[in-house]
């Protein structure tokens, strides 16, 4: 939800900048632009792409500055054009700022500006924001470092932000509330951004700030961290990065999300190493760690958004089978506004591929309020929710560019399995047999989704081109494969722009059925474990009349492949490891569809890979 990148060193600003901004653009594209100093101000911004500003920019001089910082946008408050793009000027142009996030209360600051004589030229609330910090700054004569911090204190919202002065080219103020901010220290250079894919070439140390704390950074000074609230100075932790580049490049794919999907068998190995042991069986340090909390509790609540609440659904599935204890999935973004009843023998479990989903962390913050014990699953090491969280489990699925969730779906699902096969045999709900033989066989996921992979990839093509140009889909499964049909229409819904909708199967004939007729394609989750029978009649139904179908089945079968249209295969695997194959020629499908139409699925038009404002 809008990407950060700022550079003070001894290098060239503008292309670090632009660099920058362009692995940040997964953040937001609606709009970008970069300020650097050379002496003054020079500042290029645009609606558009990364690709749009940086051709804007190549028809100007760029001077050799070496302190500079750009921004790439996802829209809140106005409308993406070039005025409202970022950075933004203060009304003496000797401010500049960028920021990601949301000033909730800019509306009355912006009046009270606006009876100082402060003039506005965009319909941001950041304009408003590098305005109240000048007219602060002027009327108390502060430093540039005291007067963001006494703005700050005034503002309500999120926010990351970056902000400098033209009459000091060796100085930046960054803040964050709610949204992430990482600094990149190097040989007496730093870089800003909002995650550290644009400084790993540069530098291995980071020091990701706080929730709450702001940072002056200035060239041949020690970094200074301090809370905003009180000025409090914080001792700055600098940990080393554990990140390539090769993986946050395409590596000869045409696309992230391609690229992405192929990846899941090493992503899943990877989530597996060292908590799948060589012997069958698991080892979750972070059950192991908190066993009283996990045994005693009464029940799990998870709360997740998006493509981590089709992952929670299927937690729901292996939780309540193999540990027996009551389990609800939350819309993070309705959870704490519902006032719902949370209690100290709850554990209330967080999925965010980010970790900084902001409808996510105030669910969170609220559950940790009431006394619940919280635990986190997320990709992002260092994320906030995972320092916010009492215990957690990262996925380790390495970072994931493309907006569309794929690999971090599928090793979210292989962490809930983890959990639920450990704190199962724990709890004594599995008997040791099974839990071996089923440890047995998750060892072989990664194989296996290698093998759907192949087995899939070149039967999606044919059955993309014959429904590319259609208006709507619906998807159905049932039992562990219901999240799955959810997660395929969503997958197809983000990248493609066809509307689709999944349901559980035996819901169809209480009203979607209504909308079957010779040209809805309908997709079936039908594997050979698990409700097949009830869904091959379901499938029957819509045969019936005359919808064309389309059917995951395990390889070999033979009764659904008789109904369907077009049949994709994975291999046979036991119920509750099915929607990880099977959300695979979902991902598969949906990607093709999306390129024959033309459509840009690594950047979806309107979406964001983290939505760090609610």
């Amino acid at each position: 939800m809008c990407g950060i990148v700022g550079y003070i060193g001894n290098k060239e600003a503008y292309p670090i900048v632009i660099n920058g901004l362009k692995r940040l653009e997964y953040r937001g594209y609606d709009s970008a632009g970069f300020i650097v100093n050379a002496e003054k101000f020079v500042c290029e911004k645009t609606k558009g792409k990364v690709s749009d500003l940086e051709e804007k920019a190549a028809k100007d001089t760029i001077p050799a500055a070496t302190f500079g910082m750009g921004h790439t946008r996802w829209a809140t408050h106005g409308v993406p054009n070039d005025k409202n793009s970022h950075p933004h000027l203060s009304n003496s142009g000797k401010l500049a700022i960028v920021h990601n996030g949301i000033i909730e209360n800019y509306l009355p600051i912006k009046r009270r500006l606006q009876q100082e004589g402060y003039v506005f030229h965009s319909d941001t609330d950041t304009e408003v924001l590098v305005n109240f910090i000048e007219y602060i700054k002027d009327k108390k004569q502060l430093p540039l470092e005291e007067a963001v911090r006494y703005a700050l204190n005034e503002v309500v919202g999120a926010y990351a932000i970056a902000v400098m002065e033209e009459a000091n080219p060796s100085k930046m103020v960054v803040a964050r509330l709610g949204s992430p901010l990482v600094i990149g220290v190097g040989a007496n250079e730093f870089f800003i951004a909002s995650d550290a894919t644009p400084f790993i070439e540069y530098t291995q140390n980071a020091l990701y700030l706080e929730d709450g704390e702001m940072a002056t950074i200035e060239l041949n000074k020690d970094l200074q961290v301090r809370k905003i609230y009180n000025n409090e100075e914080v001792d700055p932790t600098i940990q080393e990065l554990k990140l390539s580049i090769d993986a946050i490049e395409k590596g000869g794919y045409e696309h992230f999300m391609l690229k992405e999907i192929f990846e899941q068998p090493l992503s899943i190995q990877d989530t597996m190493r060292g908590r799948l042991l060589e012997d069958g069986t698991t080892k979750i340090s972070g059950i192991n760690n908190n066993l009283k909390q996990f045994l005693s509790a009464d029940r799990i609540i998870i709360a997740a958004c998006g493509t981590s609440w089709h992952a929670g659904l299927v937690g729901e599935y292996l939780f309540e089978e193999l540990v027996r204890i009551p389990v609800e999935v939350e819309y993070a973004s309705e959870f704490r506004y519902r006032n719902p009843v949370i209690n100290p023998s709850d554990i209330v479990m967080a999925i965010s591929q980010s970790g900084e989903t902001a409808d996510t962390l105030a669910a969170l913050k609220l559950a940790k309020e009431r006394g619940a014990f919280i635990y986190g699953i997320c990709n992002v090491v260092g994320s906030s929710i995972a320092r916010l969280t009492d215990s957690g489990t990262y996925t380790h699925a390495g970072p994931e560019i493309g907006v569309a969730s794929t690999k971090a779906f599928t090793t979210q699902l292989v962490v809930l399995t983890l959990l639920a096969l450990h704190l199962g045999h724990k709890k004594g709900t599995i008997n040791h047999d099974t839990y071996k033989k089923l440890c047995k066989e998750l060892a072989r996921i990664p194989d296996l989704v290698a093998k759907t992979l192949e087995m899939n990839k070149d039967k999606v093509l044919e059955i993309a081109n014959v429904y590319k140009d259609v208006s709507n889909c619906i998807y159905l499964g049932r039992g562990y494969n219901y999240p799955v049909a959810l997660e395929g229409a969503l997958k197809l819904k983000e990248i493609s722009y066809i509307h689709a909708e999944g349901y559980p199967a035996a819901e169809m004939k209480h009203g979607p059925i209504a909308l079957i007729d010779e040209n809805m394609p309908v997709v079936f989750l039908a594997p050979a474990k698990g409700h097949y029978e009830k869904v091959v009649s379901n499938a029957q139904e819509i045969k019936a009349r005359k919808g064309k179908i389309i059917a995951v089945v395990t390889e070999h079968d033979t009764q659904m492949s008789a109904l369907a249209d077009h049949v994709l295969e994975i291999p046979e695997v036991e119920e509750v490891f099915s929607p990880i194959l099977s959300v695979i020629p979902l991902q598969l499908l949906s990607y093709h569809i999306a390129t024959m139409r033309g459509c840009n699925v690594d950047q979806p038009r309107n979406l964001a890979k983290s939505v760090t404002v609610e």
